[in-house]
C-alpha cells in the first residue's frame, strides 16, 4: 500500500499525479478516514476525479452530506462525484442555502448545474454576478454547465429579465454568441451597464451608440468604453460634449478630490460612471512622494519638541494588511500621516501636532471634512462596498 501521506507532506507540496496513480478504492478509503488532515483529504477526494469506485459511492455521499466533514473536503467530494444524480434531492433541499461551511453553498449550485438542473439557473446567474470573483468564477460554470447540457435558448428562457443579474448573463451569453451588446450600455442597472462596458469590442458601434444614447449614464459608459479600446479622443470629445459631469460632493474640496480620483477612481462594480470618465478625461498631478511626506511630518513634530518615533505604515501598525497612512507616535499621542496628500489626522485633542504640522503645510482632517460621505464611488472596505467617508478613504486600512 503507498504511503499516502508522503506524496502530500504539506498542503502546499501535494503531488497531484501520484495521486492520481494510487489505486481508486486505497485512496476513496483514505479521503473516508476522519483521522486524516482535513486537506491532504480533500486532495485524495480531487484525485478521484472520473475514477470513483462505484461500491464507495454511498459511503462518499455520505461523506458529502456530514456537517461534521471539513467544508474543503465535502466540496472536493462535490467535484468528483459530479455525475451523480442521486446527490439531487439532498443539494436541492433549502437548507443547502444555509449550510455555513465556507464555500458549500456554491459548490452545492455548481454542482446542481453539472447535474442539468435548471432550476439552480437563477440562483447561478446571481452567483455569477455577484461581487466576488472567485464565486463569480463557480457560477459562471455552473451556468456553462446547464447551458452544456439544455443549450443556451432553454436556458435564456429560464431567467427573468427583471433581474439584473440574469441581465448580465444574457449579455455575457450574447457577446459569447458574436451579437452585438452595444445597448445594453444602456441597462438601468450599473452593474450590468458596467459588463457591457468591460465587453463591447467594435469601436464604431459604440461610437454610433453614444451618439443616440438614451442617458447620460449610457453616453458615459460609451465613452469609457471608446477610451478601453483605444481611443481616448473620443473619450474626451464625449465628455466635454456632456458638460464634463461629475458626482457632486457637497463640501469636498479639490485637493482631496484629486486624492480620492487618483487612488480609487474608477471604483469596484457600483460606482457611478461619472467617478471613470472624470478620471480618464481630468489631466491629475502625479502622486506625492510618500517619504518626503513622512520627512516632513517627523520635522515638523521634532521642531515642535514632541520626540516622534520612526514612521510605521498601517499595514505594520495592525499587524497585517495594507492601506494609505503610516502611524507617528510622539510624545502625548500619535498622528496618521496620508501617502495620498498634504493631509493628517489624530485625536481632537491632540492640539500640539495639529499646530506644528499645519505649520508646515500639512491639513488637519478633522471631523467636518473627515465625515464627508464620497457617493457613486463604489470601494471595498472590509467585506463591503457601501460609500465611505472622507477620513476612511484618505486613511485607509484593510486587512
Amino acid at each position: 500500500m503507498p504511503d499516502l501521506d508522503a506524496l502530500m507532506p504539506t498542503s502546499r507540496a501535494v503531488d497531484a499525479d501520484a495521486l492520481a496513480e494510487v489505486d481508486a478504492d486505497v485512496l476513496a478509503k483514505y479521503v473516508l478516514d476522519p483521522t486524516h488532515l482535513w486537506w491532504r483529504r480533500k486532495a485524495g477526494a480531487l484525485a478521484l476525479a472520473g475514477r470513483v469506485p462505484a461500491a464507495r459511492v454511498p459511503e462518499l455521499i455520505a461523506c458529502v452530506r456530514d456537517g461534521d466533514t471539513s467544508g474543503a473536503v465535502r466540496i472536493a467530494l462535490l467535484d468528483s462525484l459530479a455525475d451523480r444524480a442521486e446527490l439531487l434531492p439532498w443539494l436541492r433541499h433549502p437548507d443547502r442555502a444555509t449550510e455555513r461551511s465556507y464555500g458549500l453553498p456554491a459548490a452545492v449550485l455548481l454542482a446542481r448545474g453539472r447535474l442539468g438542473d435548471r432550476a439552480a439557473v437563477s440562483d447561478l446567474a446571481a452567483l455569477a454576478h455577484g461581487p466576488w470573483p472567485h464565486r463569480g468564477a463557480v457560477g459562471a460554470a455552473g451556468l456553462a454547465a446547464l447551458v452544456a447540457r439544455h443549450g443556451l435558448a432553454a436556458i435564456l428562457a429560464d431567467l427573468d429579465d427583471t433581474r439584473p443579474a440574469d441581465r448580465a448573463f444574457r449579455v455575457r451569453a450574447r457577446h459569447q454568441a458574436g451579437a452585438d451588446i452595444t445597448e445594453a450600455l444602456a441597462d438601468p442597472d450599473v452593474t450590468v451597464a458596467r459588463v457591457a462596458y468591460a465587453l463591447v469590442d467594435d469601436a464604431d458601434a459604440v461610437r454610433s451608440f453614444a451618439d443616440h444614447a438614451p442617458t447620460i449614464d449610457a453616453t458615459l459608459w460609451a465613452a469609457c468604453a471608446l477610451h478601453r479600446l483605444g481611443h481616448p479622443a473620443d473619450t474626451r470629445r464625449i465628455y466635454d460634449t456632456l458638460g464634463r459631469p461629475w458626482v457632486e460632493i457637497p463640501g469636498l474640496d479639490e485637493e482631496i478630490r484629486i486624492a480620492v480620483l487618483r487612488r480609487y477612481a474608477p471604483g469596484r462594480e457600483r460606482s457611478d460612471p461619472r467617478w471613470r470618465a472624470e478620471a480618464l478625461c481630468r489631466d491629475l498631478p502625479p502622486p506625492p512622494d510618500e517619504t518626503e511626506l513622512l520627512r516632513r511630518a517627523t520635522d515638523a513634530l521634532n521642531a515642535a519638541g514632541l520626540s516622534p518615533a520612526p514612521p510605521v505604515s498601517c499595514g505594520d501598525h495592525h499587524g497585517q494588511g495594507h492601506g494609505t497612512y503610516s502611524v507617528i507616535d510622539h510624545d502625548g499621542g500619535h498622528v496618521l500621516v496620508s501617502s495620498l496628500g498634504r493631509f493628517v489626522t489624530g485625536a481632537d485633542a491632540n492640539t500640539a501636532a495639529r499646530t506644528a504640522l499645519a505649520a508646515n503645510g500639512f491639513r488637519w482632517i478633522d471631523r467636518t471634512l473627515g465625515t464627508i460621505l464620497v457617493t457613486g464611488l463604489c470601494v471595498y472596505h472590509f467585506g463591503d462596498r457601501d460609500p465611505l467617508e472622507v477620513r476612511t478613504l484618505l486613511f485607509y486600512w484593510q486587512d
